[in-house]
C-alpha cells in the first residue's frame, strides 16, 4: 500500500513526509502559518533490535536536524519504539541518549524545546511516568503524555502540577483492565474537562506547570481558552495539540487567535499502520482510501 500513488496521496494529509527533510520542510510550512510540530519518528512497538536501532537513529538526526532551524526542538518518543518493548533498561538508556541530544541543543534557545514522552497502555503506564522523572531530574527537558480515560490521571497531573512539570493531556484510546478506566466518550469528556479545570488552576500557574490540551473538541478548546482567561493565564503559558490533517482549519483559526498550537507530525517510510488508523476516524475518506487499494502503481 505504501508503494501505491492514490494511497501515498491520502496519507500525505497525515503524513509530514517519508524523510527526515521532508518532515522538517512540512515543519517550516506549518510555522509559517503561526503553528508549531512535534516531530515523530513513524515505528512502534518494535521487538527487533535492529528496529529499535533504526528508530533510535532517526530521532537522533530529527534533532540534529532541528538544531540547525528555527523551529522548537519538540520530538515525541514512544517507549516502545526506542527498546522498552525488549528491555526496560535498554529502552530508557536509548531515550536517555535522545534527551541529552536535546538537552544538549536547547541549551538556551527560545521556544518550546523538549521531549514528548507518549503513553501508550496501562502496563508500561508507572514505567513511563518515572522515566520521565528520571530524565527530568537530570536536566533534560521533557514533558509527558497523560491519559484522561484512567482513573489514575487525576493523581499523576497533581504530581505533575506539584512539580511544575510539562504535561500533554489527550483522551486516550487504549484498553484497559475494569476498574481502571471510565468507559464511554462522555464519561471520558467529562473527566477531561475536570483535568483540563486542574491544568489550568491558579496553583498551576503558580507552580510553572505547563498545560497541553491535545484534542480537536472545539468545545474543549473554548472550555479550556475560557479557563485560562478567569485563571491568569496569558497566551503562549499554555498549548493546544492536535494531530496533523485532522483539523489543520481549527489549528489555524486557532493560531489567528493568538493562541499557541503545535501539530503532532509523523513522518518517516512506515506510515502507512498510521495512516489507515486516521484514514478509519474519517468516513469522508472510505471512497479515497477505496481507490487506494484497487488503483494501480
Amino acid at each position: 500500500m505504501q508503494d501505491r500513488r492514490a494511497a501515498t496521496a491520502l496519507a500525505s494529509r497525515y503524513v509530514g513526509g517519508e524523510t527526515a527533510q521532508e518532515a522538517i520542510e512540512t515543519a517550516k510550512a506549518l510555522e509559517r502559518q503561526g503553528i508549531r510540530a512535534s516531530l515523530f519518528y513513524l515505528g512502534e512497538f518494535v521487538d527487533r533490535p535492529e528496529l529499535v536501532a533504526e528508530n533510535v537513529a532517526a530521532k537522533l538526526d530529527i534533532c540534529e536536524r532541528l538544531s540547525h532551524t528555527g523551529l522548537d526542538l519538540h520530538v515525541s518518543v514512544d517507549p516502545t519504539q526506542v527498546g522498552c518493548s525488549i528491555d526496560w533498561d535498554m529502552g530508557a538508556r536509548n531515550a536517555a541518549l535522545i534527551g541529552a541530544r536535546i538537552q544538549a541543543a536547547a541549551n538556551g534557545r527560545p521556544g518550546v524545546n523538549c521531549m514528548m514522552l507518549d503513553m501508550e497502555d496501562l502496563p508500561v503506564n508507572a514505567a513511563t511516568i518515572a522515566l520521565h522523572d528520571r530524565l527530568r531530574a537530570v536536566g533534560v527537558p521533557m514533558a509527558q503524555t497523560l491519559q484522561a480515560y484512567l482513573y489514575k490521571t487525576e493523581a499523576d497531573i497533581a504530581a505533575k502540577i506539584a512539580e511544575g512539570a510539562r504535561v500533554r493531556l489527550v483522551k486516550g484510546a487504549m484498553l484497559a483492565p475494569a476498574g481502571a478506566a471510565f468507559t464511554g466518550r462522555a464519561a471520558i469528556r467529562r473527566n477531561y474537562m475536570r483535568l483540563t479545570e486542574m491544568m489550568l488552576a491558579p496553583a498551576a500557574r503558580e507552580a510553572g506547570f505547563y498545560p497541553i490540551i491535545a484534542t480537536h473538541d472545539q468545545n474543549l478548546h473554548e472550555f479550556a481558552i475560557d479557563l485560562a482567561r478567569r485563571n491568569g493565564w496569558p497566551q503562549g503559558s499554555y498549548e493546544f495539540e492536535m494531530l496533523y490533517g485532522a483539523r489543520n482549519d481549527v489549528a489555524r483559526a486557532l493560531a489567528r487567535r493568538g493562541e499557541r498550537i503545535r501539530l503532532y507530525l509523523p513522518f518517516g517510510r512506515d506510515w502507512w499502520p498510521y495512516a489507515v488508523r486516521r484514514i478509519g476516524e474519517n468516513p469522508k475518506n472510505v471512497v479515497l482510501l477505496a481507490r487506494g487499494i484497487i488503483g494501480g502503481r
